[in-house]
């Protein structure tokens, strides 16, 4: 009988996501694929250097030693547009940092997204923007992990920020403020404030979060979630009652009125940050690692 990932935590992440891949890749760019695939062959004993994303995966992978052998875990799946011959090199660098992930799909030059489904993943991460794209189009939770050289916290803790409107809600509020502007979306959030949104790209990821959660004590849980929102009162309580409808517990949340997030979420201390908005996610890159999720009515191409 096969085994199966669904009692898991399943994030499938990709190899420029984890490993800087910088200089081979412009050994591609700038020369060809055959310079490539020779290039990885001749370094595949050479452990790449970590990727923006290094930090979260190996914060990730550390919670399973805390969990008892009947709970599911975190899985790590790497998703590749390397070949298998030059993704060697990648899966020597996960030998060498001892990080504990055994599957993967490497795919030559094609699209790895379609493969998020067969494995179950409940998260996408990745540099390439269309991949992602396509991921969250078939409705998978996915994110564009933006180039950041912040420096990893010392909070030995997972600390994970969520922007709300078109990332853990849908963009039902956010097309009306588009719209009709912010007197118009003030309106509409009161009258529906006891109505609550509907599911967003990344409601399943924080449901299985907070599955994980729920093995802790408050005061020992290693993971720590945050809503970060430029939502402020009195369009907060619809926010707060569609959580609590979905029995979803924020450890904290922080409505700013507009004001920038940045700071916020270097004091949060997080470890990563997603926001449907390409200008937040431009401040928010200054202080943490983040995660650019194409969805709603501001990622809309004509």
């Amino acid at each position: 009988m096969p085994e199966l990932l669904d009692n898991k935590l399943v994030i499938a992440i990709s190899s420029r996501a984890l490993f800087d891949l910088s200089a081979s890749h412009e050994i591609y760019q700038t020369d060809g694929l055959k310079a490539y695939v020779d290039y990885q062959i001749a370094h595949e004993d050479t452990p790449l250097a970590p990727g923006d994303a290094f930090p979260l995966v190996e914060k990730l992978l550390k919670i399973n030693a805390l969990l008892s052998t009947a709970v599911g875990g975190v899985e790590i799946v790497l998703l590749s547009r390397n070949s298998a011959d030059t993704g060697l090199r990648i899966f020597n660098s996960i030998q060498h940092y001892g990080l504990d992930i055994t599957r993967a799909a490497f795919c030559s030059g094609e699209s790895p997204y379609r493969y998020v489904a067969s494995f179950g993943c409940h998260l996408f991460l990745s540099t390439h923007a269309e991949d992602v794209r396509q991921a969250i189009q078939s409705g998978f939770a996915a994110a564009t992990i933006l180039s950041s050289k912040v420096q990893q916290t010392d909070n030995l803790q997972l600390r994970i920020a969520f922007d709300g409107d078109a990332v853990l809600f849908s963009d039902e509020a956010e097309q009306v403020f588009q719209q009709d502007g912010l007197k118009a979306f003030t309106e509409s959030e009161q009258a529906a404030a006891n109505e609550p949104l509907k599911d967003g790209p990344f409601k399943a990821f924080l449901m299985a979060l907070q599955a994980i959660q729920a093995e802790f004590s408050e005061a020992d849980c290693p993971i720590r979630t945050a809503l970060i929102t430029a939502r402020s009162a009195p369009t907060h309580e619809r926010v707060i009652k569609t959580l609590r409808a979905w029995n979803i517990r924020i450890d904290e949340s922080v409505f700013l009125g507009g004001l920038d997030k940045g700071q916020f979420l270097k004091a949060f201390e997080a470890d990563v940050f997603f926001d449907d908005q390409e200008g937040h996610c431009e401040s928010a890159r200054q202080h943490v690692a983040t995660g650019h999720v194409p969805a709603g009515i501001k990622n809309k191409t004509t």
